[in-house]
């Protein structure tokens, strides 16, 4: 008996009575909220998510009008939230390793520039450089007068244009089939990739096959592919992907935020490797360029991966932030949704629930690359 109740610790009965008062204060706390609400006249539940949300969003990844559902205006605003996540690490995290390479480089002007940027963005609220960089895109002269780069970018107040590549007439079937086998590949290489059948090198040449042999597929089927510039046709810009103020606002302040953190991340962690290796590779004839890459940088990575798991979670986090700047990110919907219908406790449940849901993806997909790299650097030991 006494074996059994061991994993209770040195005293049972009061760890029990703690366990049973907490489950009475929960259901004591749920049956007034339930009380409440009925008062109210408040019915508990997530059936208004089927019902029409009957308020429009002004940019969506997805078709949405406002005769849609609740349910389907939270997963516009999700995709949203996803969007500029995914793109905000990848940006943030381009920008950050320059800025450490600079940093690293030795040249004192470049080196002292990178410096005085990381301690000034580092410093400096999120939410004010979002506000920042919505008064300076919504700055931006009208179409007829945008500022245009190499005449295939355009800055206006109406947004950013950049050329896009255009895939049209796709049959369904065609679609569903490239998925599916986009899918069965993906998870071919990661099981070769983890058995040490294949290189890096051959996972991105597979790749690389893969998506050649998919345009070419493509083309086979009838579709249509190309780049499409953006051009001024009357008081507006059309063609290419736009991106609006408000997004690209939001999507350069992450960027800029976080990648001041990557950069001191990448060059704490490869700061960490001892010199030895520098001057050993240099004896070999190696160039800068070449060591960091082979020899550095591989080793750092141990050092650098946990960190910036860490900031991309914070990264989607933060970017809950675009509700201050009128983005219709998950929170922006969530918000409305809970306002129009009453149902605010479920509508931050289902908050919640994403934010983990979304948080905790990222955290595997980042572990899972971080026992990798902790596997690689264990065996060449």
């Amino acid at each position: 008996m006494q074996r059994g109740l061991a994993w209770w610790g040195p005293s049972p009965a009061a760890q029990l009575g703690l366990i049973l008062a907490t489950i009475g204060l929960v259901w004591w706390f749920g049956r007034n909220t339930l009380d409440t609400m009925a008062d109210a006249g408040i019915n508990p539940g997530f059936a208004f998510l089927s019902r029409s949300a009957n308020f429009e969003i002004g940019e969506a990844i997805i078709p949405y009008s406002s005769a849609d559902t609740y349910g389907r205006a939270i997963l516009v605003g999700l995709l949203n939230t996803v969007r500029v996540a995914v793109l905000g690490c990848i940006l943030a995290t381009l920008l950050g390793v320059a800025l450490a390479v600079a940093r690293l480089s030795g040249n004192l002007l470049l080196g002292g520039l990178v410096r005085w940027y990381v301690e000034i963005i580092r410093n400096t609220p999120l939410l004010l450089q979002l506000f920042f960089w919505t008064a300076l895109t919504h700055a931006f002269p009208p179409p007829r007068q945008a500022l245009s780069l190499f005449s295939s970018v355009y800055l206006s107040n109406r947004g950013i244009f950049v050329p896009g590549l255009i895939v049209e007439s796709v049959p369904a079937g065609a679609s569903f089939a490239l998925v599916v086998v986009a899918l069965v590949a993906a998870v071919g290489l990661a099981v070769l990739r983890r058995t040490g059948k294949v290189t890096a090198a051959g996972v991105i040449a597979t790749a690389l096959t893969l998506l050649v042999a998919s345009g070419a597929g493509l083309l086979l089927v009838g579709a249509t592919v190309r780049l499409e510039l953006p051009t001024l046709s009357g008081f507006n810009i059309r063609g290419g992907y736009s991106l609006s103020p408000e997004f690209a606002a939001l999507l350069i302040g992450l960027t800029v935020k976080f990648s001041a953190a990557i950069s001191e991340i990448v060059r704490a962690g490869v700061e960490s490797v001892d010199r030895g290796q520098w001057e050993a590779a240099r004896a070999l004839g190696l160039r800068n360029g070449q060591i960091l890459r082979l020899i550095i940088l591989p080793q750092a990575l141990r050092v650098i991966t946990p960190l910036i798991t860490s900031s991309f979670l914070d990264l989607t986090k933060d970017s809950s932030l675009a509700v201050a700047i009128g983005y219709p990110d998950l929170v922006n919907i969530i918000n409305t949704t809970a306002n129009t219908t009453g149902q605010a406790l479920e509508a931050l449940a289902i908050l919640i629930g994403v934010y983990l849901a979304l948080n905790l993806s990222v955290s595997a997909v980042m572990n899972q690359y971080n026992r990798r790299v902790a596997l690689r650097g264990a065996g060449r030991r």
